[in-house]
């Protein structure tokens, strides 16, 4: 799953973000059927406390029309835990690390759970 999660960041355009941006978010869906799907989007605050904080999005990438998806037979703990896996992968090797890495801090959660801090400032 890391190359095609690493391939899809790749293809995003975070070359240019908005000027208030404090963190991102991966937002994860369950879609029926045993098919998933993340989104990502940049958040214009931050709080540890409070997780609707991912809720303050300012910008999606086009990943709310074009999301990462994939089929697997899984429950949804099991895929936030791969997800995160990848994820944690990518913000220590991947080619925008670093942007992502710039702001106070980087989430995964499906849209209606718990977000997990992947990295924090």
């Amino acid at each position: 799953m890391y190359n095609k999660i690493e391939e899809w960041i790749d293809s995003l355009p975070l070359q240019t973000l908005p000027e208030n941006v404090a963190a991102f978010n991966f937002n994860l869906y369950d879609d029926g059927d045993n098919w998933w799907s993340v989104e990502l989007v940049a958040c214009d605050r931050f709080d540890v406390l409070d997780q609707d904080w991912a809720c303050d999005e300012i910008a999606d990438f086009g990943t709310r029309d074009n999301p990462f998806s994939w089929e697997e037979a899984a429950d949804w703990n099991d895929i936030q835990e791969e997800v995160n896996t990848a994820l944690k992968k990518y913000l220590e090797n991947g080619e925008f690390a670093d942007v992502l890495k710039g702001y106070d801090a980087v989430g995964c959660g499906f849209v209606d759970g718990n977000i997990y801090i992947l990295y924090i400032k």
